[in-house]
């Protein structure tokens, strides 16, 4: 790209092929089908939990992420095939010594309320999402971002510690969001006020929130859909229910059996996109027996991670180290016991000095995704086996995200959102100056240099280079125990076009989507 210090070419090209074989079908409207054709319509989307806040920058849950990406907007963003792309910023350029990104904003873009978008909110957003007091989820995505400058109402300019190559990528996550310089979060978690294609229409607490069309979005293709119900059903199997009875249109599944049976009705249509989301068992090794390194190599050494895929999502995906991204991905055969090894548990766990076996507290959600309870459970059995005794606590969605963020907790069956850089996936749990990384439980020198080596650089082979070392280091010290990568399958009822599943798991494409 001729603007800014990153290409996600390499990305986007290891993508195409996978995401041509998606298609680009979605469904219809609120209660019996009506929609009106292109121009208009009203879409209900299937979902298994409320959000759990509607104020961006702490926004971790999918649903959550979800329905604020299409009410926010962002300075970059990604296309369908990750590639980032202009947002609210019309262009961008970094200085010769790669100190300074200045960005040129688009002009006439106004807020929900009406106000006009411009540099202030910008500098605003920024700084408070830098502000360790905001308890931003995305903070260490702009560590190497030293002031913001208001340089014009169009300009804003962004002084830099130093070259970081990520930064363009990791401004286009809705952690990021735009935010009016006169709004709070108490007045957003009430009233969202944003620049996305769709405004607050209506939301009745743990059954339905409902979007209407912004008419003043800034986008050359204006939203066509006059609304969007997210519609919360418990269970994916009650929503494709809902689907063959015509009450809602659209709905993401991640249980592949939910998928077929939803397909296997004829009314259905499912497209298949491979995610760079991951499941994991997550240590933390700040707490109890898991501060011994050991301890988590044998949990790490005890799994067949193919059996849990196959047991909870028949097989469907496949099995990944720490970085799913094409780009930098890592080899799961590169790690301690790439296949079970019982023998080498036993090891680990004796020069613990805890032969006897170990007790592991663990989170579970239930709602958030549909494969976490039976992932859960066959881990448990297969540790079982090496002495490792998982004590599972199965919680429902908002409150697994509230424990999780306060690292209240010794492990987590986990999905986990994965990006197009590493640096955006990684750099603000495994640095030890990462806002998330009391949730990782890990850090080490060695990591906090190989992350500002990888911002440093534009030179992708280095990049790869530099994010195997890292992905090597969070294998060998079983930090997280990475399991599989797999597929969300996007099922619509007939009327429904435009919409484009992404590998990222964004529904961003609802602006495009239209019910005939």
């Amino acid at each position: 790209m001729p603007r800014g210090a990153f290409s996600a070419v390499g990305i986007a090209a290891a993508l195409s092929l996978a995401l041509t074989a998606c298609s680009s079908s979605s469904g219809a409207p609120s209660g019996p089908a009506s929609g009106t054709g292109a121009a208009g319509g009203a879409l209900v989307v299937g979902v298994t939990s409320d959000p759990d806040t509607l104020f961006p920058w702490k926004a971790t849950q999918f649903q959550a992420v979800n329905v604020l990406q299409n009410l926010y907007g962002t300075l970059t963003e990604f296309d369908k095939d990750l590639n980032v792309v202009p947002g609210l910023a019309e262009s961008w350029e970094t200085s010769d010594d790669g100190k300074k990104l200045t960005l040129k904003l688009r002009q006439g873009v106004t807020f929900a309320d009406g106000s006009a978008f411009d540099s202030k909110d910008v500098k605003d957003s920024l700084d408070k999402i830098m502000d360790e007091k905001t308890a931003a989820v995305a903070r260490a995505s702009l560590s190497s971002v030293k002031s913001v400058e208001a340089s014009g109402p169009d300009t804003v300019e962004l002084e830099l510690s130093g070259p970081d190559a990520a930064l363009p990528a990791n401004l286009a996550t809705v952690n990021m969001a735009m935010l009016s310089s006169d709004d709070t979060e108490e007045k957003l978690n009430a009233t969202p006020n944003g620049t996305g294609p769709f405004t607050l229409g209506k939301r009745v607490p743990s059954q339905s929130i409902t979007l209407t069309r912004n008419d003043k979005y800034w986008g050359a293709e204006k939203p066509k859909l006059a609304s969007v119900e997210f519609r919360v059903i418990p269970d994916e199997s009650s929503i494709v229910s809902a689907m063959q009875s015509g009450n809602v249109q659209l709905a993401v599944f991640n249980d592949p059996l939910v998928a077929q049976t939803a397909e296997g009705g004829g009314t259905i249509q499912v497209a298949k996109t491979p995610q760079l989301n991951y499941h994991a068992l997550q240590l933390n090794a700040q707490h109890g027996d898991l501060k011994d390194v050991n301890v988590r190599l044998a949990v790490q050494c005890a799994i067949d991670r193919k059996q849990v895929l196959d047991t909870a999502a028949l097989g469907e995906g496949e099995v990944t180290g720490p970085i799913t991204a094409p780009a930098f991905k890592s080899d799961p055969n590169k790690r301690p016991c790439p296949a079970r090894d019982l023998t080498k548990a036993a090891e680990y766990l004796a020069k613990a000095g805890k032969s006897g076996g170990v007790t592991i507290k663990t989170i579970v959600s239930q709602g958030e995704y549909a494969t976490s309870v039976n992932e859960a459970q066959n881990l448990k059995a297969q540790l079982a086996e090496a002495k490792i005794t998982l004590d599972l606590e199965v919680l429902e969605s908002g409150a697994f995200v509230d424990r999780w963020v306060a690292a209240d907790f010794d492990a987590a069956v986990a999905l986990n959102g994965g990006r197009p850089d590493p640096d955006g996936s990684y750099g603000r749990y495994f640095t030890s100056k990462g806002n998330l990384n009391k949730v990782a439980g890990y850090s080490s020198p060695e990591l906090d240099e190989l992350f500002q080596q990888g911002k440093a650089t534009t030179d992708q082979a280095e990049r790869k280079a530099i994010y195997e070392k890292v992905g090597a280091e969070l294998e060998n010290n079983a930090a997280w125990i990475w399991l599989f990568a797999g597929y969300t399958y996007t099922a619509t009822t007939s009327g429904v076009q435009g919409f484009v599943p992404m590998a990222s798991g964004s529904l961003q494409y609802l602006r495009t989507t239209s019910v005939g």
